[in-house]
């Protein structure tokens, strides 16, 4: 399951084409549920790519640079060791 909420979002719809209508300054929260694919890749020159598929065909990408994907490493390892969650 995919939940989307974009805050302040509105769109114009003209000749078949979608327009962004108000600000920019938009903000939004996605999630994903009931996982079925996870796929680790490397994206660019310095880039590691998440890639999240729900049962629904539905995907998520997230482009992480190495620091920032050696914090998801270090933070799963830490939780596997003082939790029941991922046993």
């Amino acid at each position: 399951m995919l939940s989307i909420d974009i805050e302040q979002f509105m769109l114009e719809l003209k000749d078949g084409a979608f327009k962004n209508v108000g600000p920019s300054n938009k903000q939004a929260t996605i999630k994903m549920y009931d996982v079925e694919g996870v796929d680790v890749r490397e994206y660019g020159d310095k880039r590691v790519k998440l890639a999240f598929e729900d049962e629904q065909g539905s995907e998520v990408e997230i482009a992480l640079f190495p620091e920032q994907a050696r914090a998801v490493a270090s933070g799963l390892e830490l939780l596997e060791s003082e939790s029941d969650v991922l046993d």
